[in-house]
């Protein structure tokens, strides 16, 4: 009779075994079987140290503050531009005395971004492969035209079409030419900055694109 038991028990502990090797080479094919997550995209060189420090240029909205070389702005609109895959954005600031500015940001790949004033008084127009404007030579860089949508406070229809001329000097400054639906060339010229040089204080909830 004990024999039997034992018997009985070296099955079942037998059995027991073979179930938990068959739920092991379950497991693992199944493991190996199922696909992967895949992330999106990442920029291996974003600097994601300065966008924590001093906020992120390519989440500007309305709104928000920026402050550039120590002077603070109010984000009052902003321009989406699309040109075929390739986009940027244009927002519009002003400071506490009324002075109003452009800030484009753009990766290209790397971020970009340029500070401009527009230059009312220039009566330059577009097309040469050069131009002169207060003793600096700019060179034509590229042109095109783009699709936009406006949201905030532009003075720019909700969306439309622009044309554009780009320059660039050797030493960096720019000089652009730009044409909102159906009006006059505009002209405004541009000076790069460093990430440093730009701090950015969100404010509100996320920007609403029409």
């Amino acid at each position: 009779m004990s024999r039997d038991l034992g018997y009985l028990v070296l099955a079942l502990g037998c059995l027991l075994a073979v179930a938990g090797v068959v739920i092991a080479v379950v497991a693992v094919l199944r493991s190996r079987s199922r696909p992967r997550a895949r992330g999106g995209p990442a920029d291996p060189f974003r600097d994601t140290d300065a966008d924590a420090l001093r906020g992120d240029p390519r989440g500007l909205k309305p709104g928000d503050i920026v402050e550039i070389r120590g002077v603070s702005y109010a984000v009052r609109g902003s321009v989406h531009l699309v040109e075929g895959a390739w986009s940027w954005v244009e927002h519009l600031l002003d400071d506490a005395a009324g002075a109003k500015r452009w800030i484009s940001v753009e990766e290209d790949p790397d971020l970009e971004l340029v500070l401009w004033t527009a230059e009312p008084g220039a009566t330059l127009a577009p097309g040469a492969p050069t131009l002169d404007l207060d003793g600096r030579r700019y060179s034509w860089e590229e042109s095109g035209q783009a699709r936009y949508s406006a949201t905030g406070t532009t003075g720019l229809d909700p969306s439309g079409t622009v044309r554009y001329h780009d320059y660039r000097a050797q030493d960096g400054a720019r000089l652009a030419f730009e044409a909102y639906g159906e009006a006059g060339w505009e002209v405004a010229r541009g000076e790069q900055l460093h990430r440093a040089e730009v701090m950015i204080y969100p404010q509100g909830g996320p920007e609403k694109v029409a």
